[in-house]
């Protein structure tokens, strides 16, 4: 499947997004061995790793398609992607 440079940044959003969200909710409900969470908080946790798990796969099997077919270095794509998708500071 054939990406542009602006779908590759939008999945690349949407991982960072996914992994911000992970990150909230270890900090709200602690590490996932270091404490028992309730039945809700262990399926919203899991949901949401498996969510960003999934997302930052695609990112970086888009990158690799996006890289073979423009006969770009896949580092050198991945690097422009990381800073066309990183917050602008305000």
């Amino acid at each position: 499947m054939a990406h542009t440079f602006e779908e590759l940044v939008a999945k690349q959003r949407a991982a960072d997004a996914a992994q911000r969200m992970v990150d909230e909710l270890r900090s709200a409900y602690g590490p996932p061995a270091g404490r028992q969470m309730s039945g809700a908080q262990s399926g919203t946790y899991e949901t949401a790793l498996r969510a960003w798990r999934d997302l930052a796969r695609d990112v970086q099997t888009a990158l690799s398609e996006y890289a073979r077919d423009t006969g770009r270095p896949r580092a050198e794509v991945e690097a422009e992607v990381a800073r066309a998708a990183a917050p602008e500071d305000t």
